[in-house]
C-alpha cells in the first residue's frame, strides 16, 4: 500500500493559483476520474452538512483542509484510498469506530476509505460536529 498521493497532481497553472480554495478542491475532485473523486466529493458535502460554518482551505501545495476555529480535518486521494485525517481525532468520541487509521497517535486519527467501502454517514457527520465543538472549546 502506497502512502503517496495519487499521481494525478500537476504543477499549478497560473490560472489555478488565482482560484479560491473551493475552486481548487473542485479541480482536485475533477482530476480524480474514478471512485476516489466521488468519495472526496461526498466527504466535502458531508463536512458542509455537518457544519455549515466550516470553511474550506487549500494548504501544503495541494491538500483540501476543512477548518473551524482551527483545522478540523485534511483529506486527499491516494493511489488506492481516500484518507480523511482529523487533527484532534484522538480527543473525539468515536462510539461507532469510524476511525480506522492512525489509532496509535497522540493527536491525529484518520479514516482510510478503499473502493467499495461503505461510509456510515451519520457517524462521520457526528465526528465532524465533535471536531467543531472541540476546536470551539479549545479557542475559548
Amino acid at each position: 500500500m502506497s502512502g503517496k498521493p495519487a499521481k494525478t497532481r500537476k504543477a499549478p497553472s497560473k490560472r489555478q493559483v488565482d482560484l479560491s480554495p473551493s475552486e481548487k478542491i473542485d479541480a482536485r475532485i475533477a482530476s480524480l476520474t474514478d471512485w476516489r473523486g466521488e468519495k472526496l466529493a461526498l466527504f466535502r458535502k458531508l463536512f458542509h452538512q455537518a457544519g455549515p460554518e466550516i470553511t474550506k482551505e487549500w494548504k501544503w501545495r495541494g491538500t483540501p483542509v476543512w477548518e473551524h476555529d482551527g483545522i478540523i480535518a485534511v483529506g486527499d486521494a491516494y493511489k488506492n484510498k481516500v484518507k480523511i485525517t482529523f487533527r484532534q481525532g484522538a480527543f473525539l468520541p468515536d462510539p461507532k469506530n469510524v476511525f480506522n487509521a492512525g489509532l496509535d497517535g497522540n493527536k491525529w486519527r484518520a479514516i482510510d476509505f478503499y473502493e467499495g467501502d461503505e461510509l456510515d454517514e451519520p457517524a462521520f457527520m457526528e465526528l465532524v460536529r465533535q471536531a467543531v465543538a472541540f476546536n470551539t472549546r479549545k479557542k475559548q
